[in-house]
């Protein structure tokens, strides 16, 4: 199929590519990698299925949207997926899983065997990170935007390394339940509660970390965040009470994107929404965004201006009997997608690209 066969308007056909576009990764603007990967989920596992399922779930979408209208036309590609990852997280998940039952028993951390078990998987989770960051460079090279599709938080830590090396400075609008600012949780180096925490230590190119709709978070990652002059917190709770106090939805996205550069990732962790959008998502926590409060979101951000150089989207967990996960997970990717290339429109005023 290519763009000559193909009609936007006909019935959805799962081509083994995001949306079921017909465009290749070099001849379309904006690339996306998908990244099958949850070695170290603390609680519910099965994000590294969720590309596979999103695509599935992406192809029942109709293509006109308001807030980007024919952006899609200018290439949304798929690039090859590397399973050979996910044989290797299902491969290393048993040796994350032993580690955390013996530390939830109560053993001892210095334990022979889980220490080899760790190095085991922290060793694997670092090639993971090199080959998403090799996968980046990649296309960041030959000038495409880049958007990853996960798998379980971890997974962008590499993507937002090679961002590092293109951009001299920009921030990150992080909406998620967590501030996964914890170091090496449960001994994990790259853990998915830890991927900001490695993120500010690794990359100081991000010079502006927000963090939106987070209400599950330890005490040392609230000082972490209160003392660090590169974060900036809209935690749930205060959203809700600002809104009850009569301040609109509006006013608050404003405010967020006030704290933010002109260039920006988006990392959105599906657990940011209410989880009704997302039941099975691995660590689920009551109250979060609605779907819709998110989009604004989003869309306010691109009307300030910014420019969107990347985003993630990660932690849905599919489910056979509740295709909510995966149809979420492919609306979310739909707005990112769309909004990320209206940000960076020719001709729109500030799109150039900055850093390249």
């Amino acid at each position: 199929m290519d763009m000559k066969t193909f009609d936007p308007d006909g019935v959805g056909v799962d081509t083994g590519t995001y949306f079921g576009f017909p465009f290749e990764p070099e001849e379309a603007e904006l690339v996306l990698i998908s990244v099958p990967w949850d070695v170290t989920v603390s609680y519910g596992a099965g994000a590294a299925y969720a590309p596979d399922a999103i695509i599935e779930a992406s192809t029942q979408l109709d293509f006109h949207d308001p807030l980007a209208p024919g952006q899609w036309r200018r290439g949304i590609a798929t690039a090859d997926v590397d399973y050979s990852l996910q044989e290797q997280s299902q491969r290393l998940r048993g040796d994350a899983e032993r580690i955390i039952e013996h530390l939830e028993e109560g053993g001892d951390p210095e334990d022979e065997s889980m220490a080899r078990k760790l190095r085991r998987v922290n060793e694997g989770c670092a090639a993971m990170n090199e080959n998403v960051r090799e996968q980046a460079r990649r296309w960041l090279g030959a000038g495409k935007l880049v958007g990853l599709v996960g798998g379980d938080h971890s997974t962008p830590y590499g993507l937002l390394r090679a961002l590092g090396e293109r951009y001299e400075a920009f921030g990150i609008l992080h909406i998620d339940a967590h501030r996964d600012l914890r170091e090496a949780y449960e001994g994990f180096e790259y853990s998915h509660a830890s991927v900001m925490y490695n993120v500010l230590r690794d990359v100081p190119q991000v010079t502006r970390l927000a963090q939106v709709a987070v209400r599950d978070f330890s005490e040392r990652e609230a000082l972490l965040a209160e003392r660090s002059d590169r974060v900036v917190s809209f935690e749930d709770g205060a959203l809700a009470a600002a809104e009850f106090e009569g301040t609109t939805w509006g006013e608050q996205c404003r405010r967020i994107v006030a704290t933010l550069p002109p260039l920006v990732y988006v990392s959105f962790d599906i657990d940011g929404l209410s989880f009704d959008n997302c039941p099975d998502t691995g660590t689920p926590v009551n109250g979060g965004l609605s779907f819709n409060r998110a989009v604004y979101l989003l869309d306010t951000l691109v009307r300030s201006g910014r420019r969107i150089i990347g985003f993630d989207m990660v932690e849905v967990v599919p489910r056979p009997e509740a295709r909510i996960n995966a149809i979420t997970g492919a609306r979310v990717l739909w707005k990112l997608c769309g909004l990320t290339l209206r940000s960076n429109d020719p001709g729109r005023a500030g799109s150039g690209r900055a850093g390249e």
